[in-house]
């Protein structure tokens, strides 16, 4: 079947598990209620790094592509969910942080861009979730990953 994609999940204790893609790369998956609380992201927080991570890359590309001059990006996501089970996400925030000499119109059509065409992530999940966005373009230099 074309364009598919796989991943399997292994127990390892508790309730943390090792997840691992069809192309060999590994994440550690715990949950808040099992016994090694902060080993691993839980499946909500990858949802949203899933989605700011597949934005970002869309948003980013067509920055380049546009020959902006982008020193440094970085997105940031916060999820409300509801309180009783399934606590499914119903509003989802994104901003966008673009470092460099970088017109603000090139930012806002890219995030519109990926909202509405490339995202394959933010295509599922807004038909069910609330995602709300802004950007903002500081000048300088990036701060230091640590």
């Amino acid at each position: 079947m074309p364009n598919q994609l796989s991943a399997r999940v292994t127990l390892q204790d508790e309730l943390r598990f090792l997840g691992t893609t069809g192309t060999g790369h590994n994440i550690q998956l715990d949950s808040p209620h099992g016994g090694n609380v902060g080993v691993g992201s839980s499946p909500m927080e990858l949802i949203l790094m899933g989605l700011i991570g597949c934005s970002a890359m869309d948003v980013i590309s067509i920055l380049r592509k546009k020959r902006a001059p982008v020193k440094g990006m970085e997105v940031r996501t916060v999820g409300d969910r509801v309180d009783t089970y399934p606590m499914i996400y119903t509003d989802i925030h994104i901003e966008y942080i673009v470092w460099g000499d970088v017109d603000p119109k090139a930012v806002e059509r890219a995030v519109e861009l990926s909202r509405d065409r490339y995202c394959p992530v933010w295509s599922m999940l807004g038909h069910s979730v609330n995602i709300t966005w802004n950007y903002r373009v500081e000048s300088g230099d990036p701060p230091s990953a640590e």
